[in-house]
């Protein structure tokens, strides 16, 4: 749950990033600020397992190399992958509905 938690705050922080980008720039020079953030949090998610796999594991550590990549890099990423996802068609499917009834 730790790790989910850390990928969320990676996550607005690059989509968060990404809009103060636009906002000193004063116009639009990354105009998906969501797939922004959610490319910050597949880097991150590719440097952590990166580590984790050369890396040891320290002892008295039952878990294997595929449970701690499991655990705290794939499962992060993806949830925080299918809910960027899920907005981005949400945003969407509203867009196509208010420019149906204009």
């Amino acid at each position: 749950m730790g790790a989910l938690v850390v990928y969320a705050v990676i996550y607005f922080a690059g989509y968060y990033a990404a809009h103060l980008v636009n906002v000193l720039s004063g116009r639009i020079l990354i105009k998906n600020c969501r797939l922004a953030g959610l490319v910050i949090v597949w880097i991150t998610g590719m440097t952590h397992g990166y580590k984790i796999i050369n890396t040891s594991a320290p002892a008295g550590h039952h878990e294997s190399t595929t449970q701690i990549m499991i655990l705290y890099v794939i499962m992060p990423v993806v949830v925080i992958t299918a809910t960027v996802l899920y907005l981005l068609w949400q945003n969407r499917q509203d867009d196509t509905d208010t420019s149906d009834h204009s």
